[in-house]
C-alpha cells in the first residue's frame, strides 16, 4: 500500500499487477468505491485479487474523505472525485486507457470519468450506480440529508447494529463523522453533471443491477441512450450485488475487460479460471 499526492490531497492507493502472465500488454482495470460507509477494503474480498490473479493490472484507492486518504474539510464536488483519479493515474504514470468499475457512488465517479475523459477511458462498469445526470443529484441529496440528520443519534446506530452487526455500526458512525465534519452533503449534489441524454458516455458500458433494487428500473433508459451497452439484472438482489454476489460479479467483470481488451489490443490473452 502507499500514499500519493493527488493535487490537494494525498491519496491511499494499491496497486495488484498482473498475477498471470499473457500475451500482449495487460489491461489496466481501476475499482472505485461507494461512498460514505466504504473504502478500497470491499474490492480485497470481492474483485481485486480475482482480476490480478486473472492477468490484469489492478489499481484500488481510498476517495477523498475516506479510508486512509485525506479527509479535507471542502471539496466533495463530483468533479473533485473525478479530477483526484485522474491525478492518480498520472501520479502512477499509467498512460493506458483504464478499464473503469465502480460501484454506488463509484460507479457515478466513474461515469464522471469516461465522460470527461473518454481518451483514458477503455470500459465502463457501474455496479448499482446511477450516471451523474440531475435526477441522481435530486436522489443523493435527500439520501445524504437523511444519513446526516439520522446517523448522529446513538438510536440510529443501534438499530444498525442490531440489524446489520457491529461493523456495519462502525462503519455508520465514522459516516457521521465524515458529514459532521465536511461539505460532503452539500458538494456532492452540486458537482458537475452530464446531460441527460447520456450522450458524453461514448465508451462501452456494463450496468450491474439487483432485481429488487429501486436502480434497476434504469435498464431501458440505459439501454436506449448508451450505444455500446449491456445490462445485468441479478434475481433476489438488491443493492448490495458487489458483497452478497462477488463471485457472479466478479465473472461479469473478468468477461466484460477480457472481450473488449482483445478488441483494442487484438493480441492480448489473460488467464482463464
Amino acid at each position: 500500500m502507499a500514499k500519493t499526492p493527488t493535487g490537494d490531497i494525498t491519496t491511499h492507493v494499491q496497486e495488484l499487477r498482473a498475477g498471470a502472465a499473457g500475451e500482449g500488454e495487460p489491461p489496466v482495470v481501476v475499482l472505485v468505491h461507494g461512498l460514505l460507509t466504504d473504502s478500497l477494503a470491499s474490492y480485497y474480498f470481492t474483485l481485486g485479487p480475482a482480476l490480478s490473479a486473472a492477468g490484469m493490472d489492478t489499481v484500488m484507492y481510498d476517495l477523498r474523505g475516506h479510508g486512509r486518504t485525506d479527509r479535507p474539510p471542502t471539496g466533495y464536488r463530483l468533479e473533485h472525485f473525478v479530477e483526484d483519479l485522474a491525478l492518480l493515474l498520472d501520479a502512477l504514470g499509467e498512460h493506458r486507457p483504464v478499464h473503469l468499475v465502480g460501484n454506488s457512488f463509484g460507479g457515478t465517479v466513474a461515469a464522471g470519468f469516461a465522460a470527461w475523459h473518454p481518451d483514458r477511458t477503455a470500459t465502463l462498469t457501474m455496479i448499482e450506480s446511477e450516471p451523474p445526470v440531475a435526477t441522481w443529484a435530486t436522489h443523493i441529496a435527500d439520501g445524504l440529508a437523511h444519513a446526516r440528520r439520522d446517523l448522529v443519534h446513538d438510536q440510529a446506530i443501534e438499530w444498525i447494529k442490531e440489524r446489520y452487526g457491529a461493523h456495519t455500526a462502525r462503519l455508520s458512525r465514522t459516516a457521521a463523522r465524515i458529514l459532521q465534519t465536511t461539505t460532503l452533503a452539500e458538494d456532492v449534489p452540486a458537482g458537475r453533471l452530464i446531460d441527460d441524454d447520456l450522450s458524453a458516455l461514448r465508451c462501452p458500458l456494463l450496468a450491474v443491477f439487483g432485481a429488487d433494487s429501486g436502480l434497476s428500473a434504469q435498464v431501458p433508459e440505459l439501454e436506449a441512450k448508451v450505444a455500446q451497452c449491456r445490462t445485468v439484472v441479478l434475481p433476489d438482489q438488491g443493492h448490495s450485488v458487489l458483497v452478497e454476489q462477488p463471485g457472479r460479479t466478479r465473472d461479469l467483470v473478468l468477461d466484460w475487460v477480457r472481450e473488449h481488451h482483445a478488441r483494442r489490443s487484438g493480441a492480448w490473452a489473460g488467464a482463464v479460471g
